[in-house]
């Protein structure tokens, strides 16, 4: 391995532990350099420029081990909370990665979980309590981290055509970090999911109509549909009033939407017309929905639509929570954008993904 390369990597986890996640970029970028650089240095194609998007260099996962004090981390099914870094088409990622106890030793599901704007792993741990609900189930957790190098805001970047498909932008760099993390885990490749909030759902949305091949079901909270936006000024326009558009066609995995018909970030018609897009993306899904109007035990309202497929499985669920804004439903106040009286999103949505698996284990390109 190139000297340069793994010096730099090194460099790079010691910043990531210190928490100075855009230094530690700035190593990966060079630590790329440094291995494009080397002759006979192993790469998946020939070196692209540095903005040739349809290119792939990838770069092995570097995973940083760091457990909590109270659980250290080692062989042998002890829950870890660890640190990590990953490369693809030139783009660094940090993440934080979730394994539980629960489970060790055979393959287990893996959710993958992407933020909101502002937010981080950590935060949006803390607020969905997913890490709770894999400790008691035995899956686990993926929480990429987006930059503000990236987008000012940290939010993931939807509503751009360049990170809408697959192959492409963040979409190709979410899709690899996950295969990578399920190969290196030794997840079920038939059970690897992935949910969001606001922006982070409206990626969930793509990641499932991209790489059907490798998630079994998405979840959207507070989320808008793939396709709603091309632009920043056509995002603001979707978020405001809804899609123009009823979503993007073509094939859709099973999905689960909850939104909160009082949210003043993103029009609650946005979940409407994700659910749509989803259902007419399914064959086999019924048309018509089973209705219920239901109440958390804090007291906030819902309306729960499902919709069933061949097997009498939900295939889309689409929650309307009566008053709420734009928070995740049933969250810790812990984190940032929770909404504590709502049903448990977090459960509902686990609970929807294991009815759901791949026929057969992912075949990515």
């Amino acid at each position: 391995m190139n000297p340069l390369f793994e010096r730099l990597i090194r460099k790079a986890t010691l910043l990531t532990h210190r928490g100075n996640l855009q230094e530690a970029t700035r190593a990966i970028q060079r630590a790329l350099g440094a291995a494009d650089a080397t002759p006979g240095a192993e790469r998946a194609t020939a070196v692209p420029a540095a903005n040739d998007e349809t290119q792939v260099v990838d770069v092995e996962a570097r995973v940083v081990g760091r457990a909590p004090a109270q659980a250290p981390a080692h062989e042998g099914g002890t829950e870890q909370w660890t640190d990590g870094l990953f490369a693809h088409q030139h783009r660094p990622i940090a993440y934080k990665l979730f394994v539980p106890e629960q489970g060790a030793g055979s393959p287990r599901p893996l959710v993958l979980m992407l933020h909101g704007c502002t937010q981080n792993p950590d935060d949006f741990a803390a607020g969905t309590q997913m890490n709770q609900l894999a400790r008691a189930h035995g899956f686990l957790v993926l929480y990429p981290a987006q930059t503000q190098h990236a987008n000012s805001s940290k939010c993931w970047n939807w509503f751009k055509p360049q990170h809408q498909q697959r192959g492409r932008g963040e979409p190709a760099l979410l899709a690899a970090l996950t295969q990578s993390v399920a190969d290196a885990h030794g997840v079920d490749p038939q059970r690897i999911y992935v949910a969001g909030l606001s922006a982070g759902g409206a990626m969930a949305d793509i990641l499932g109509r991209s790489y059907p091949d490798l998630f079994a079901a998405v979840g959207v909270h507070s989320g808008l549909p793939s396709g709603a936006a091309s632009d920043l000024m056509s995002a603001l326009a979707a978020m405001k009033s809804g899609p123009a558009a009823a979503g993007s066609g073509g094939p859709a995995v099973p999905t689960i939407v909850f939104h909160g018909d009082a949210d003043g970030t993103v029009n609650a018609r946005n979940g409407e017309a994700l659910a749509a897009a989803a259902l007419a993306g399914q064959a086999g899904a019924a048309a018509s929905a089973q209705a219920s109007e239901g109440r958390s035990a804090q007291g906030r309202a819902f309306t729960r639509r499902v919709h069933t497929d061949a097997r009498g499985l939900p295939a889309v669920e689409h929650w309307l929570l009566h008053g709420a804004g734009h928070a995740w439903s049933g969250g810790s106040a812990r984190g940032s954008y929770t909404d504590p009286s709502g049903p448990d999103a977090s459960a509902e949505m686990l609970r929807f993904f294991l009815n759901h698996r791949k026929a057969m284990a992912p075949a990515m390109s």
